[in-house]
């Protein structure tokens, strides 16, 4: 996602103390002690960094949540043997200004060496020079923004602007694109209003669909940015109803997008909403209410109730017992942190079976190997391109119906 979409996780690393003697926390079963029991050695810790308070919560505490299921799977595996891996989270409230602080104390700790999130794009740019000058490798479960990876000018000729940046969902090059093409070609619509909260995410998500729709042939009749902090639209219901547009494309998030549903319907324009991944969450639904029916959401990826290769992920998330959902951006999340630890094994491998002494060096070398990170994941096979994007493009289209997220109207790729 998001300019949230739609999280980051920061991997703090501990080694050995014995190779570090100035250094403090990195050695044997350790002070600073693991997020659960593992095979003692050195620390290794991974960071996340997520929204765990205010209204994107829901989302930020499923990031937390799912990557510390896969720090405590790796530690019950041993999947690396000689390391205990530890997890340090951060709220950034969906902040910028408070994410490129927790950036800022994540890479001060010479023990980090990698970071799982974070959900906003709009926070992750103001993180992303912090972590690539110190050679911390960071991996979104959420981040959509095609800029991050590609560079500002990544429709005409793409930059990868930091090396240590990576993402394990795919971009709004993909799915804005892809949500247009279900509207015109599926719905058969030509008339479309947009919306968007001025955001990275949010306005880079209503660009792209806009772009696509109108080379399908499709109209925009009107096109309207609100504030993140706005709750009455009732200007932009009549600039909506007076255009005759037959749905309205919202480029934001859930706290924003459930309210503007249900004053469009209440100004009595029934038309579908529709929107991105940083829509497609239960409270969405809440905040719309019965408005909310009808409703669509794209999603990177495939829904995850539906691939094998979750289901082990979602029987553990469930006995583990967390108090919150794993969210939509949950194996995502799983996947990320396993990215993390896959690039510790492998350096770990090359240095004789040991943690290198150095925090510098480890760092810069868990950012290489992470290029040629590959696994099969929760969310399907991970890997990344020269971009440090995934190559994962799948994307599903959701509808509200009877005041639930369906489980996929359709399935696909932009494209594809």
């Amino acid at each position: 996602m998001r300019s949230t979409s739609l999280y980051k996780m920061s991997a703090v690393i501990a080694v050995g103390a014995l190779a570090l003697a100035g250094c403090g926390s990195r050695g044997g079963s350790s002070s600073s002690g693991s997020t659960s029991g593992g095979s003692g050695g050195t620390t290794v810790e991974i960071g996340v960094d997520a929204p765990l308070t205010g209204s994107l919560a829901a989302l930020g505490l499923g990031i937390q949540n799912s990557t510390d299921l896969a720090v405590k799977t790796a530690n019950k595996n041993n999947e690396v043997p000689g390391v205990t891996f530890k997890l340090v989270a951060k709220d950034d409230q969906a902040n910028p200004t408070i994410g490129q602080q927790n950036a800022t104390a994540l890479v001060a700790d010479s023990n980090i060496v990698g970071v799982v999130g974070p959900l906003n794009s709009s926070v992750a740019q103001s993180m992303q020079q912090v972590f690539n000058q110190a050679n911390v490798t960071q991996v979104s479960p959420a981040n959509t923004n095609p800029s991050l990876s590609q560079g500002p000018n990544w429709q005409t000729s793409k930059v990868r602007p930091y090396k240590s940046y990576f993402r394990v969902v795919t971009t709004d090059a993909v799915q804005g694109p892809f949500a247009a093409d279900y509207v015109y070609n599926d719905l058969k619509i030509t008339k479309v209003a947009t919306v968007n909260d001025g955001k990275t995410y949010g306005a880079g998500l209503a660009q792209t669909f806009t772009q696509e729709f109108k080379k399908l042939g499709g109209t925009i009749t009107v096109a309207q940015t609100i504030s993140d902090t706005s709750t009455d639209y009732s200007a932009v219901v009549s600039a909506v109803k007076s255009s005759g547009a037959q749905l309205l494309y919202y480029g934001g998030e859930y706290p924003q997008g459930g309210p503007l549903s249900k004053q469009l319907k209440a100004g009595g324009d029934n038309i579908p909403v529709m929107g991105g991944d940083g829509m497609q969450d239960p409270t969405y639904i809440k905040l719309a209410g019965a408005a909310s029916n009808g409703d669509y959401a794209t999603v990177p990826g495939a829904p995850i109730s539906t691939l094998a290769s979750a289901k082990t992920f979602i029987s553990n998330y469930t006995a583990a017992g967390y108090s919150a959902p794993y969210s939509v951006y949950g194996g995502y999340s799983y996947d990320a942190g396993w990215s993390i630890i896959e690039a510790v094994k492998a350096v770990v491998a090359a240095n004789g079976g040991k943690v290198p002494s150095s925090s510098a060096d480890f760092r810069q070398k868990v950012e290489a190997a992470m290029q040629n990170v590959s696994f099969d994941g929760v969310t399907g096979h991970v890997s990344f391109d020269q971009y440090g994007d995934t190559g994962n493009k799948q994307l599903t289209m959701y509808k509200v119906e009877n005041g639930a997220w369906d489980n996929g109207v359709k399935v696909g790729t932009f494209g594809g």
